[in-house]
């Protein structure tokens, strides 16, 4: 059984690609690329099409996540119905996709920084408007979280296996 996993921020190219990235080379670290599906999307259409910011990407390359592939996009009716988790950045954002979302898939929405550990922030900042350092602050975010992400992934993985 596949688990299906989309990041949400505003314009799809700081934060919700980032933590594709980070999270999809966890799931492969882990193995469990099989069984765990990964994407991003915005609630904003800025930015449709465009690559992920290129402080993004820097930032990412640094730490060994490679975010160049990833194309901004808007999140879509069937991604309620296709995705298990549907992690927002921030509550501007969760709250577009409350307002979007059926209610039938309204509990597969949440806030990402739930699943942190390290930090205790309820929310991943938006880095776009200021310097490089932002960047940074959002991976350490992201790392932490996702890190609880892939301890829930793991455990519906080992779940499906053994029934």
């Amino acid at each position: 059984m596949m688990t299906k996993v989309l990041f949400v921020c505003m314009g799809n190219i700081c934060r919700s690609p980032s933590a594709e990235g980070v999270f999809r080379h966890m799931v492969a670290e882990a193995g469990l690329a099989d069984v765990v599906s990964v994407d991003s999307a915005g609630t904003h259409s800025f930015h449709i099409g465009e690559p992920p910011d290129a402080r993004a990407q820097a930032a990412a390359r640094k730490r060994g996540y490679d975010i160049s592939g990833s194309t901004a996009r808007l999140v879509t009716p069937e991604d309620f119905r296709e995705f298990d988790l549907i992690l927002a950045m921030d509550w501007e954002n969760l709250s577009a996709l409350q307002q979007q979302c059926p209610k039938v898939y309204q509990h597969k929405l949440m806030l990402l920084m739930r699943f942190a550990n390290e930090f205790e922030e309820a929310t991943v900042p938006d880095p776009y408007y200021g310097g490089p350092e932002g960047f940074n602050k959002v991976l350490d975010y992201l790392e932490d979280a996702c890190q609880g992400v892939l301890e829930l992934v793991r455990k519906r993985a080992t779940q499906y296996q053994a029934a």
